[in-house]
C-alpha cells in the first residue's frame, strides 16, 4: 500500500507513542505539523477506514494504534522507490548515493562487509 506523506507522519507518531490517546498524538504531531485536534482526528478516522489505524473504542478515551509495523512500511517504500526510480537496480541506487554523498571510512568498511556477506 502506498502511503501519503501525511499518513507517514501520523504513523510515525503512533509508532513513537506505541499507541496512544488522541491528546498524546496531537501533542506529538503539533510541533512539526501545527495540526489541530480535529485535523488529527480526521486523519486517524480516514486511516482507520483504510486499515492503517485501529481505534480501541473499548477504552475511554479511545486508544489509537498503527496496524502496520514500521519495518514493513519501510520495506515496501524502499521496494517501490527502487522499482520506480532505478528500475529495480540496487547497484545503481547505491552508486548514485555514493557519487553524491561521500561516506566515511567506517561506513565504507561496513558496506564492504555487507557485500562480502552477500557474496557479491
Amino acid at each position: 500500500m502506498k502511503l501519503s506523506e501525511r499518513e507517514w507522519t501520523v504513523l510515525n507518531a503512533l509508532w513513537e507513542a506505541d499507541g496512544a490517546e488522541l491528546g498524546t498524538i496531537v501533542n506529538i504531531l503539533f510541533p512539526h505539523t501545527g495540526w489541530s485536534r480535529n485535523t488529527v482526528l480526521t486523519y486517524l478516522t480516514r486511516m482507520e477506514a483504510k486499515g492503517l489505524v485501529r481505534i480501541d473504542k473499548d477504552t475511554s478515551p479511545h486508544s489509537y494504534h498503527a496496524t502496520l509495523d514500521r519495518e514493513s512500511c519501510q520495506q515496501q517504500e524502499r521496494q517501490s522507490f527502487l522499482k520506480r526510480v532505478y528500475s529495480g537496480s540496487a547497484g545503481d541506487l547505491v552508486a548514485a548515493f555514493l557519487k553524491e554523498e561521500p561516506i566515511s571510512a567506517e561506513e565504507r568498511e561496513r558496506l564492504r562487509k555487507i557485500l562480502d556477506e552477500m557474496e557479491v
